[in-house]
């Protein structure tokens, strides 16, 4: 197979952990964490794109424009997938999926211009999947709901329930402070690159799709497509790795889940995850959160639980180990790199692959 060699433009120097980036060109400056010192091209056996899962249907509200038919048929509740495969292998695929009114830009460059997870754990030897969920990004959304309320053949009460999230109600969603625009004392996200970070934001469809979340079986299908992934997961989607095991086994060699909006129920049938080697991740302000504490918790008790018949489920509160000021999107913060070492170690030791 072909490799592919290309260097990236972001630099020269610094180490991984415990020295400073710094600015060239409005970009942060870093080091190599694959092997330390000046960063070194990254060489791909392989990269692309492709989608997984999807249905037809038919439809007569195809389009309200005279110039395009309103009657066909579409594809719709697709998964998009990137992935990049270095060529010099040493740890199982990882499937990163992003959460709530987000794409798989979550994973990718901070908006601070430092490395991403992506282009980490490719940096240290594991095959990298980012998808974008169903109906989000380049997963399309499936218009024809609502272009049959704009064409009179359904009321607007079937409109399709969309929403975004603003920047006032998601400061303290993503824990940069308790409201906006008070700041949690030592936050590690950039907040000088705000304006980036927004842009980020997309409308999110999930309230309109159908159950289960048709991300999950295409989550299924790809990690059986791949033989072996660690479904990595944040916020919205972090139960959609615990759901994906439900349905099959097959194919998970490991689930870290990053600040769940859910674990599975810790009174319900736990069978399902007691052979697949867990880590549940949370950042900084945990405790302290309206929204997120309850979640903490029902996390804290489905480990428990999990780990008393047998299960394998490594439960990491950063704080409690010395790591403070973590936002919920600890992916972007400032320390990223440090939380991604540990989770890629983590991964080495407990992922399961033949």
């Amino acid at each position: 197979m072909t490799q592919i060699s290309f260097p990236l433009a972001r630099g020269f120097l610094a180490a991984l952990l415990g020295t400073a980036a710094f600015a060239l060109g409005g970009c942060a400056v870093q080091g190599d964490p694959a092997v330390g010192g000046p960063l070194q091209p990254i060489v791909l056996a392989s990269q692309g794109s492709f989608f997984i899962g999807g249905r037809d249907i038919k439809s007569d509200t195809l389009s309200t424009l005279p110039a395009y038919a309103a009657s066909g048929t579409v594809t719709v509740e697709q998964m998009y997938v990137h992935y990049q495969v270095p060529a010099t292998r040493s740890g199982a695929p990882i499937t990163m999926i992003h959460g709530c009114c987000l794409t798989g830009k979550t994973w990718e460059t901070t908006p601070d211009g430092r490395m991403g997870w992506d282009e980490y754990f490719v940096r240290r030897g594991f095959p990298v999947y980012v998808i974008d969920q169903v109906s989000r990004g380049r997963s399309a959304a499936n218009a024809t709901a609502i272009d049959a309320v704009k064409m009179g053949k359904a009321g607007a009460a079937e409109l399709p329930p969309v929403f975004a999230a603003g920047h006032e109600g998601a400061w303290a969603i993503f824990r940069f402070g308790t409201e906006y625009p008070k700041v949690n004392e030592g936050l590690q996200f950039p907040l000088e690159a705000q304006e980036e970070f927004w842009k980020q934001m997309v409308p999110d469809w999930i309230a309109a799709l159908p159950t289960p979340n048709p991300t999950v079986p295409a989550l299924s299908a790809l990690a059986q497509r791949l033989k072996g992934t660690v479904l990595m997961s944040h916020s919205q989607s972090g139960i959609y790795p615990f759901q994906t095991a439900a349905l099959s086994n097959t194919g998970i060699a490991a689930i870290v889940s990053i600040e769940p909006g859910a674990c599975p129920d810790a009174k319900g049938d736990l069978a399902p995850y007691l052979k697949v080697p867990i880590m549940i991740l949370w950042g900084d302000y945990v405790d302290t959160s309206p929204r997120w504490s309850p979640r903490l918790k029902g996390c804290r008790e489905f480990t428990q639980a999990a780990n008393k018949l047998g299960g394998k489920v490594t439960h990491y509160v950063l704080p409690e180990h010395g790591i403070n000021g973590n936002s919920h999107m600890l992916m972007q913060d400032k320390n990223n790199l440090q939380i991604a070492e540990m989770v890629a170690d983590w991964i080495g030791k407990n992922a399961l692959m033949k």
